[in-house]
């Protein structure tokens, strides 16, 4: 027998390693176009509020009417007493046009990612915690890691930890749909067909109030998650939500 034979018949005999994705391509694609629309949304919503940095509670609110409470921030409009001595730029027109687009674009690519993690497993998988996960030690080692900073471990780059898990699905089911209901619920065309869906919330100007607590902390949410990624590691938990790679 030749050498050569014995090199190829050797080299067969190693088995092939199969690699598996960290994050499927249903993941990945839906977590970048969201992205896009969180940061274009965000940067809309911070012009549109510039136009008018006061916030009332019920179903209406103007210059005339004592606010809530107000931003310490000049106004884009003349009209808005801010106690400043100068007005922004008026950015109102095509903020309210991107706001509008991105959202929908946001809404969209959400359903489809719920929809289809029921379907492939990915909500049961990889979302919803364990009975063991739910264990007082488990919690309170978790809350305990995260509160002194420490470094995820090797294992923790293949699958979320249970704040994590808890975060994600608070997120996705509670300050989403939060989100969307009040953005809509400020839009007459919604509040003249389904007037219950703004009652509920106290008023359109109630509903821009909860709408711009809950962007601050889906704000929050994006720093905390930029931080611990680049505390976990930024080149290897980018190149997995990129290539669905760790390594």
């Amino acid at each position: 027998m030749s050498d050569t034979a014995l090199v190829a018949t050797s080299e067969s005999a190693v088995p092939t390693r199969t690699v598996t994705a960290r994050h499927s391509a249903l993941v990945r694609v839906t977590h970048w176009i969201t992205t896009l629309c969180f940061l274009a949304l965000l940067v809309s919503g911070v012009e549109i509020t510039i136009s008018h940095p006061r916030f009332y509670w019920g179903e209406a609110g103007n210059v005339h009417t004592s606010p809530l409470f107000k931003l310490p921030i000049p106004a884009s409009r003349s009209t808005v007493p801010t106690g400043y001595g100068y007005v922004m730029p008026d950015q109102n027109g095509w903020s309210r046009y991107l706001h509008f687009q991105s959202a929908w674009a946001a809404v969209l690519t959400g359903l489809f990612y719920v929809i289809s993690s029921l379907f492939t497993g990915h909500l049961r998988k990889n979302l919803l915690p364990g009975k063991d996960d739910l264990s007082w030690r488990t919690c309170s080692t978790e809350i305990s890691n995260h509160l002194r900073f420490k470094r995820p471990s090797e294992k923790e780059a293949w699958s979320y930890n249970l704040l994590q898990r808890i975060t994600y699905l608070f997120v996705i089911f509670v300050l989403f749909p939060l989100v969307i209901w009040t953005g809509l619920a400020m839009s007459p065309a919604i509040a003249s067909v389904f007037p219950f869906a703004v009652s509920v919330l106290g008023g359109q100007q109630s509903a821009r109030t909860i709408h711009f607590f809950v962007t601050v902390l889906l704000s929050g949410f994006l720093l905390v998650h930029i931080m611990m990624i680049f505390l976990a590691g930024f080149s290897n938990r980018m190149r997995a939500m990129i290539t669905g790679r760790v390594a």
